[in-house]
């Protein structure tokens, strides 16, 4: 995985990706905060695909579905900041 500008041209790849970080980092101990996020996206049937770091956690969602997918967690109560 890597920005689509760094794909090298003899790869095959599905770009058109847009990256929401969740601002950790989140104790181990602390549960359900990536569950908080997807789930709302999910009963919206936005697909997803998240990664999970060591100290936090991203979302990509594709660029089609991202203004739905931010009105979606903001109607959810996630506060955004760029």
């Amino acid at each position: 995985m890597c920005p689509q500008a760094q794909v090298p041209a003899e790869i095959d790849s599905d770009g058109g990706w847009a990256c929401l970080k969740l601002e950790g980092p989140f104790p181990f101990s602390e549960t359900g905060i990536l569950s908080s996020f997807i789930g709302p996206l999910s009963a919206e049937a936005i697909p997803i695909f998240a990664i999970s770091t060591y100290d936090t956690d991203y979302v990509l969602v594709k660029e089609g579905f991202l203004d739905r997918a931010l009105s979606t967690l903001q109607n959810a109560g996630h506060t955004f900041v760029r």
